[in-house]
């Protein structure tokens, strides 16, 4: 049968659970039906029970193929080297999926290897996938390369495309991987981090002037693309003809430079000024009119310098010699179009990272707030277990202060840091436990049990000391017969298990404590999503279990 909780106004006296920053409560959901209805709802509570079940293994599911990024860019990778294999195949159907087929099972391991690897939360150089990369990329992608090379050849459409598909998975990969580990490092770099959209447009275009300079002095008298009256720039640089015509290469490309800068002159009033300026403040009405009115105003000044430019004339009179024909303003128009949805793009996601710092600065401050509130809550607790001590005038008092001093230690100096290795959380746990021992007035069933993988896990400090500290002010200290504490702790490197069960006695007109609220609110700042607790009392028993994921 169920368990029920008692009614009363102590920490040890609620029943909840938390997960993440949502408490889900069947007991809200499911109805509860009176005696004489309480059969024909059964089957009620049962499909809500199911509903429900089914809606978490569909989250759950939905949240693993979301974190399965890399794995979803090789299946898109396959899909279109299947697309290209039905290139001028009159069954492309068949081409497609026999293509598709092929890459999906001869390269499974990649998306197996990428599948796990991404599930573990780790990289793909840290631990065991540092291996499983190794045999995957190192071993089995160039033995199937070998062995695909080997076997092209006519109407074996399966071997270009494994062999194709091992090429493109080898590119991938390494894109992959130079991005995880030297993207992030060079986003750190000074002058990457001063280089604004509107410099690294300037940039490009300054290269892209340069280039077709070059393609054009390499176009020069070549009967392909030199006429007596065009010059049409053929896709090709001869770096002899360059240096030959150096200076005609600094002519052509500063002139295409001018003729890129008249499209960046309207980009640039756009970014700096129309969008963040008039868009935002004044609305979208008022942008149409300041866009119209600036092409109006400059888009003829502009058409008058291009038609100018010798080079026009070269290119066979690119640009009309009358600057007010509708297509120098429909070109400016144009750039303000093209360039409105990247500049509203980049306002989104300065907007989106300011909100996101602001949120994550409150944030530290409900924490910190909070964890102001746990060491005097702490301390309260402490001094009154000395304070009875000296009262009794045991000889245990120094050996209680010396304790005390070491739990003071942990609190001022390690509960400042974000995260404490598992094993100084367990021995601040022990020292505590021992302090309380001393001051027991009667003999205690005390059982704690730990299975900890690696003590260098890291955690948040002061998490499991509630439970404990809850135990002996709720539990121990109050039971009239023979009191219990047991304690189970799991850690590994996935996640932190802590079950805390003790002898409870249910007391009316207890006040509400600290504790539990600040330590929830606490787990839903540090681990959102990430964590469960619950508790219950049942017989004389208090149950407390914490579960938290790390990663």
């Amino acid at each position: 049968m169920p368990s029920a909780g008692y009614s009363i106004n102590s920490e040890q006296g609620k029943c909840s659970s938390d997960e993440g920053v949502c408490q889900p409560v069947f007991a809200s959901v499911l109805p509860i039906s009176p005696k004489s209805r309480r059969s024909s709802l059964i089957f009620e509570d049962e499909r809500a029970v199911r509903f429900i079940c089914r809606m978490l293994v569909i989250e759950k599911a939905m949240g693993a193929l979301a974190r399965r990024k890399d794995t979803w860019l090789y299946v898109g990778l396959f899909c279109w080297i299947s697309i290209g294999f039905t290139i001028g195949r009159d069954d492309y159907w068949a081409a497609y999926f026999q293509s598709l087929l092929a890459s999906l099972g001869l390269w499974s391991p990649v998306l197996v290897v990428t599948w796990v690897r991404e599930g573990s939360g780790m990289g793909r150089f840290m631990g065991r996938n540092r291996r499983i990369w190794l045999g995957c990329f190192l071993g089995y992608l160039p033995l199937l390369l070998a062995l695909s090379a080997a076997l092209l050849g006519p109407g074996r459409l399966i071997w270009p495309v494994v062999f194709t598909g091992g090429l493109c998975i080898a590119a991938l990969e390494c894109v992959l991987a130079v991005e995880s580990h030297y993207i992030g490092r060079l986003r750190e770099v000074k002058w990457v981090r001063r280089l604004s959209l509107e410099k690294a447009v300037l940039i490009s275009i300054t290269g892209l002037a340069l280039l077709l300079g070059a393609m054009a002095v390499s176009s020069l008298d070549n009967p392909l693309y030199h006429s007596g009256k065009q010059l049409l720039i053929g896709f090709e640089i001869h770096f002899l003809k360059i240096a030959a015509r150096f200076p005609t290469f600094i002519s052509y490309s500063l002139q295409l430079l001018v003729m890129y800068l008249a499209g960046y002159f309207f980009f640039y009033i756009n970014s700096r000024w129309l969008v963040p300026v008039i868009l935002k403040e004044r609305g979208i009405l008022y942008y149409v009119l300041c866009s119209s009115a600036l092409i109006g105003v400059f888009y003829p000044f502009w058409g008058q310098l291009l038609a100018g430019l010798p080079f026009s004339k070269i290119l066979g009179g690119v640009f009309s010699a009358n600057p007010f024909v509708a297509e120098n303003a429909f070109g400016a128009m144009l750039v303000l179009l093209i360039s409105l949805p990247v500049l509203l793009a980049i306002q989104w996601a300065r907007q989106n990272s300011l909100i996101t710092a602001l949120q994550h600065e409150k944030s530290l401050a409900e924490l910190d707030l909070l964890k102001q509130q746990l060491n005097p809550h702490f301390f309260f607790n402490t001094l009154n277990n000395l304070y009875a001590l000296s009262l009794q005038r045991s000889e245990q008092t120094p050996e209680s202060i010396l304790q005390l001093s070491e739990l003071m230690r942990y609190v001022i100096y390690k509960a400042r840091e974000p995260f404490v290795r598992v094993e100084e959380e367990v021995k601040y746990l022990n020292d505590y436990i021992q302090l309380q021992k001393i001051r027991l007035k009667r003999s205690l069933d005390l059982q704690f049990d730990m299975e900890i993988a690696d003590g260098t896990i890291l955690i948040a400090p002061l998490l499991l000391i509630v439970f404990v500290e809850n135990a002996f002010k709720h539990g121990v200290e109050n039971a009239e017969g023979p009191a219990f504490l047991h304690i189970i702790l799991k850690a590994d490197c996935q996640s932190v298990r802590f079950n805390c069960e003790n002898s409870y006695e249910p007391v009316s007109n207890v006040q509400t404590g600290i504790g539990l609220t600040n330590l929830r609110r606490r787990l839903a700042l540090l681990y959102p999503g990430r964590h469960r607790i619950t508790t219950a009392a049942d017989n004389g028993v208090f149950r407390a279990s914490l579960e938290i994921d790390l990663l």
